[in-house]
């Protein structure tokens, strides 16, 4: 019973170097635009095959962006449990397991789908762990805005899955996705403002006031939903279901987002948590949209 507790425990710390709730994330943005891609419904062996090896290169990432930051890790409350922290993974063994991952899922992608989707998958590990992890994250508070861009991929390797090739479309949920980003983490980056400021990292929230902060939240709000609208016509592929799930749903993060603003200048609690858990439903639903726009 010890040994399997055991088994139990290792194979649940390298699970929790992939980071699985963001993989859950990064997977339901990849569905619906195959959907859209394929305008219907994609055979089921591509789109389990685009899943795994979409979870693979966003685990492979992951892992490696918990091995470069395990310093910082074991500093800040928030990340203090992962592997590497309470070392109960080894760095050497975390280094190995994220680039065998790596490699994993840019076989398997080359394999089961093509090589346009495996290269894009290779790009974003790079992006996340190179120009992001160790490039952009200590350096300025730009990180999570620039950064950001590696968790736009999955929507283009999606697209690429299905069609081989690239369109206005999938820029088009990328750019969603990259002004989505912002105001998705500068809120939980203003709760534990003081994790990254005892870091080291110059998140957008230490280094400027909550002022200036709900400000860019609102702006990239503004454009985040406009663009959103490009995928209506005359421009667009999507429909009436898209358009006014669209509207609605960012109307209401619009709220949210003035909301926020709104308690920042009238002080005290600023409840920040509230519009990030707003943003994961509206990037769920606005993408369930998606799909659901073309099976309708």
């Amino acid at each position: 019973m010890g040994r399997l507790g055991s088994v139990r425990a290792t194979v649940g710390a390298y699970v929790a170097l992939t980071k699985p709730r963001i993989i859950e994330l990064l997977l339901v943005t990849t569905v619906p635009t195959m959907v859209l891609a394929e305008r219907g419904m994609p055979g089921f062996g591509l789109v389990l095959a685009t899943l795994v090896g979409g979870s693979l290169a966003a685990g492979s990432a992951n892992a490696l962006n918990c091995y470069y930051d395990r310093d910082i890790d074991a500093v800040m409350h928030r990340t203090e449990r992962r592997p590497l922290a309470r070392h109960t993974v080894s760095p050497r063994h975390a280094l190995v397991f994220g680039l065998v991952l790596g490699v994993l899922a840019t076989v398997e992608l080359a394999l089961t789908t093509n090589a346009l989707a495996a290269a894009l998958a290779v790009a974003a590990i790079a992006f996340y762990v190179v120009v992001y992890t160790i490039v952009l994250k200590r350096r300025t508070s730009q990180n999570i805005v620039w950064g950001g861009a590696a968790g736009c991929m999955p929507v283009l390797i999606g697209w690429a899955a299905v069609t081989g090739s690239l369109a206005w479309a999938p820029w088009v949920l990328f750019a969603i996705i990259f002004f989505w980003t912002p105001p998705h983490y500068w809120p939980l980056a203003m709760r534990y403002r003081d994790d990254y400021a005892a870091a080291g990292v110059p998140m957008l929230p230490v280094v400027a006031s909550d002022a200036v902060v709900a400000g860019r939240i609102v702006a990239y709000s503004w454009v985040m939903v406009a663009v959103s609208l490009l995928l209506l016509p005359p421009v667009g592929p999507a429909g009436t279901v898209y358009g006014v799930t669209a509207v609605v749903l960012g109307a209401v993060f619009l709220r949210e987002a003035h909301l926020l603003r709104s308690r920042v200048r009238a002080g005290g609690d600023v409840g920040p948590m509230r519009l990030f858990h707003w943003s994961i439903t509206y990037l769920a639903l606005l993408f369930l949209a998606v799909a659901v726009d073309q099976l309708v």
